[in-house]
């Protein structure tokens, strides 16, 4: 598994599944113990410091509940709350097309769209950038900052706060590798057409 691999997956989890999903153990307990910053391919160790010190198991619990959990919760952690015309049905169809399977939990949910980037890449499909520039450009860019700002804003834990903040940054320098990797591409292209 790759870095770009490896951070959407990570980002995508702590997103998608409650704290106290059992699933999520392993990764709470690398974060408490410090050793998600040996294996971590941004430069975020302060930010990653922060998130161990506030790393403790109710209190993120039972903010995760307040912001995303609930009926009443504080923050909608769907893109189709914050993009206008932005269907639920859209990312769904562009997941189904692509091979991801999904259950009944929405598709365009922020941490499953990060695991979809994952699942994408570790697919490695001929068209997979393309894929990745797709979900990125279109079903996370638009809204990512929104929804992360308005989580900073109504977590009551600092866990959260750094939690949008690293992620913010990581979907920042995955984008940047995206397009460079486009750019590459167009570029290559045109060298093999002038060869022609």
């Amino acid at each position: 598994m790759n870095e770009f691999s490896i951070i959407c997956r990570l980002l995508g989890s702590l997103w998608y599944r409650a704290p106290q999903d059992p699933v999520m153990a392993p990764i709470y307990g690398l974060i408490r113990d410090g050793k998600l910053a040996q294996n971590w391919p941004l430069e975020q160790d302060e930010l990653l410091a922060r998130l161990q010190k506030s790393a403790q198991p109710e209190d993120v619990q039972a903010d995760y509940q307040a912001l995303f959990g609930a009926d009443d919760a504080r923050v909608a952690p769907v893109r189709s709350a914050w993009v206008e015309q932005g269907s639920e049905q859209e990312v769904r169809a562009f997941l189904t097309a692509r091979g991801m399977p999904l259950g009944e939990a929405p598709a365009d949910h922020f941490g499953l769209l990060l695991l979809a980037a994952s699942w994408l890449e570790d697919q490695s499909a001929e068209d997979e950038i393309e894929a990745q520039e797709t979900l990125f450009g279109e079903f996370l860019i638009p809204w990512y900052e929104t929804f992360l700002g308005k989580a900073e804003a109504h977590a009551a834990t600092p866990f959260w706060r750094t939690l949008a903040q690293i992620t913010r940054e990581a979907i920042q320098a995955m984008w940047e590798e995206l397009q460079e990797n486009e750019e590459e591409g167009e570029e290559e292209e045109g060298e093999e057409g002038g060869a022609a």
